[in-house]
């Protein structure tokens, strides 16, 4: 038969679409065309392809005009993935493989010269696509070795075969009876050991109104903004915070693990524990909220369900900083272009750390400013109004003074507030199904009810301090998770009190 159809998967966002690899041999001038608006990386797959044949002691037709069409022929391909489709194409099509066998199977990996299988990205993102599935049996994966372990977290019932030769995918695919074929092996998620102890938010001598913070910010996903001077801790308590967010469930870590995958930073080691993503300050708005051809995550995507550290918040380019405005409300991204738009999860925990003026020592008691107040107001005016009224906590992060920093550490293991903070995240799901920062609407009415002496406290504040709509309902929803971190069912004046004073270090009007 001179035709032969494999299928595979692009990648495009998660969506991992899916790819048919048509290959077709005839008589005529020996050529190999490859179309399907392919990528210089897949077009390459000519000589690669061409080489792992030959050096794995296979036949290829180099008398035959060679077609490999990828369709459908209006979505981009990029990325060596195609490299086995396209091999075990070309010998399905000259007789070397049995071509009714191939429909079972979706298949993706790159091929080296030797004919060695080379992992790929987005393994996990092609796994879940083929869960989703629906209207006819999903086909078996058939990944390289590495790519295979993780396609294998997905579980599921979902079938992954490894390999880690063309000539291992080779035996089992050879015409004939089943019995003279070698069946690829099941792949299993690697076994992983205790994970990596996280640096322990003791080890941050003083700032205890910091740690609360960080602690209400952990128990209901709030983001934060600390502002202090050089040297006051506020990197080391970032760095610290995620050691006091609860383990993710499967579904999550499997969202979290994919957007990784696209972006080959996924690691089997790191299975289930929140990523910390802290890029430069002169990090671009791409790269914060992502793009290219085809598109790819961005930073903020790539800490979905885990933390997003943007240290020296007012260096960041005003663009990039604008282009948070959106995630932090809806909890994704959606990356438009002229030809194709791509939709990425972004449901991250915001941790900026600032320092109040140029100098950085602006009201601090041990160091004296030298910056005049129109400074200090262009400085902290680099954060916009819109922007700073998204953030849900503000908290001040003063210089520790040196008995202090002599002296022993003072405060709670990270451990003991991580219990604190699962208790109050479980009872927040168990009464609304969500966070306490993802309350809206009618959820919000009803869980954040205040008695009359604290709705009027909190409306004078309100109008005092000429807050917006979105201030007044993130005091109300930080104020709830203050009230569940002290097993309280009803909102207080202290409740309100607490989430108001963390609120007023760089106010908004």
């Amino acid at each position: 038969m001179s035709l032969a159809v494999i299928h595979s998967r692009a990648l495009h966002a998660l969506l991992a679409a899916e790819v048919t690899v048509e290959v077709h041999l005839a008589n005529g001038l020996p050529n190999f065309t490859l179309v399907g608006l392919a990528d210089t990386e897949v077009k390459e797959a000519r000589e690669r392809v061409r080489a792992a044949l030959l050096n794995s002691g296979l036949e290829f037709p180099h008398n035959k005009r060679i077609t490999v069409n990828l369709a459908p022929a209006d979505l981009p391909k990029e990325s060596g993935r195609f490299d086995l489709p396209i091999a075990l194409g070309i010998l399905a099509a000259s007789g070397q493989i049995d071509v009714s066998a191939l429909e079972r199977f979706e298949f993706a990996g790159e091929l080296s010269l030797a004919g060695d299988l080379r992992p790929v990205r987005g393994a996990l993102a092609m796994a879940l696509a083929l869960r989703r599935q629906t209207g006819r049996p999903a086909r078996a994966l058939v990944l390289p070795n590495a790519s295979a372990e993780e396609a294998a977290l997905v579980g599921d019932g979902l079938v992954i075969h490894r390999a880690g030769h063309l000539l291992d995918v080779v035996r089992a695919l050879l015409p004939g009876a089943s019995s003279q074929r070698e069946p690829l092996p099941v792949a299993v998620p690697r076994h992983l050991g205790e994970p990596a102890a996280l640096p322990d938010l003791r080890e941050v001598k003083g700032q205890s109104n910091a740690k609360r913070a960080l602690e209400i910010a952990a128990a209901g996903g709030h983001s934060v903004l600390m502002v202090g001077p050089p040297g006051s801790g506020k990197s080391m308590l970032a760095q610290r915070f995620a050691a006091l967010l609860p383990e993710m469930d499967h579904d999550a870590a499997l969202e979290s693990a994919a957007v990784l995958s696209l972006a080959g930073q996924f690691s089997q080691a790191r299975w289930r524990q929140r990523v910390l993503r802290s890029p430069h300050h002169s990090a671009s708005a791409a790269a914060l909220v992502g793009g290219g051809s085809p598109p790819r995550p961005g930073e903020i995507s790539l800490a979905h369900h885990g933390v997003l550290f943007l240290d020296e918040f007012p260096e960041f380019p005003r663009a990039a900083l604008e282009a948070l405005r959106e995630p932090l409300e809806t909890g994704r991204i959606v990356v438009s272009r002229a030809a194709r738009q791509a939709e990425f999860p972004a449901r991250f925990q915001l941790i900026a750390a600032m320092n109040p003026c140029p100098c950085g020592h602006f009201g601090s008691a041990l160091r004296s400013c030298r910056c005049s107040p129109d400074l200090v107001a262009r400085y902290q005016g680099r954060i916009s109004g819109p922007l700073l009224d998204r953030i849900d906590l503000q908290v001040e992060v003063p210089a520790v003074a040196p008995d202090a920093l002599a002296g022993a550490p003072d405060g709670e293991p990270s451990a003991r507030i991580a219990e604190r903070v699962v208790a109050a995240r479980s009872a927040a799901q168990a009464r609304q199904g969500c966070s306490n920062a993802e309350l809206s609407g009618e959820a919000l009415d009803a869980h954040c009810a205040l008695e009359l002496t604290a709705s009027r406290f909190l409306h004078a504040v309100s109008a005092r301090l000429g807050w917006s709509a979105r201030s007044y309902h993130r005091v109300l929803r930080v104020a709830r998770t203050i009230a569940d971190l002290g097993g309280q069912a009803m909102l207080q004046d202290s409740h309100l009190a607490e989430a108001i004073q963390l609120r007023r270090v760089l106010a908004v009007g």
